[in-house]
This record gives C-alpha cells, sequence and structure tokens, in this order.
C-alpha cells in the first residue's frame, strides 16, 4: 500500500498547526498584553517541545522532525511576548 498521499497530509498538517501561533502573538501585540494567555499553561507547552527537540532533531521521521522545529521558533514567539506583555503595555 502506498503511504504517501498519508505522508504528504502529515506534512500539511505538521507545517499548518505551528501557524496557529500566530494570530495569538498578533493578538498580545495588538492589544500590548498577555493577561488572559496562563504563563503556567505557554511555559509547560513551551518545556515540553523543549525537551521532545533531540528525538525530533535526530528522528528520521521529517514530518516530525519538521512540525518540532517550526512549532518550537512559533511558540518561542508565543512565549516571549506572553512574558514581555504580561502586565500591559507598561512592562
Amino acid at each position: 500500500m502506498d503511504n504517501s498521499w498519508i505522508d504528504i497530509c502529515g506534512m500539511i498538517g505538521g507545517v499548518i498547526l505551528p501557524l496557529f501561533s500566530l494570530p495569538l502573538i498578533l493578538r498580545v501585540l495588538k492589544r500590548k498584553s498577555s493577561s488572559d494567555i496562563s504563563l503556567v499553561w505557554a511555559i509547560g507547552v513551551y518545556s515540553c517541545f523543549i525537551v521532545m527537540l533531540p528525538s525530533a532533531v535526530t528522528s528520521e521521521d521529517l514530518i516530525y522532525k519538521t512540525y518540532s522545529i517550526i512549532n518550537i521558533i512559533l511558540f518561542t514567539g508565543v512565549v516571549f511576548v506572553a512574558v514581555k506583555y504580561r502586565k500591559g503595555p507598561s512592562a
């Protein structure tokens, strides 16, 4: 059985899913506040991505590797703006 369509779908999902971090980053930048984002959640998720990254980078699975690298880059942005704008515009 040919799994190429499964791999294509997986790669598309692996690239698109992390892009959903962009609206969150843009909303925080626009409002200059991240008070509605849980820092425990953001840092917890980010920590899990960091712990998974060595496995992803050394994996032969291109979909897992691509997803993890794109996700860590974009979620770094989420954590950065969440921490930077935690107290609002004056922080």
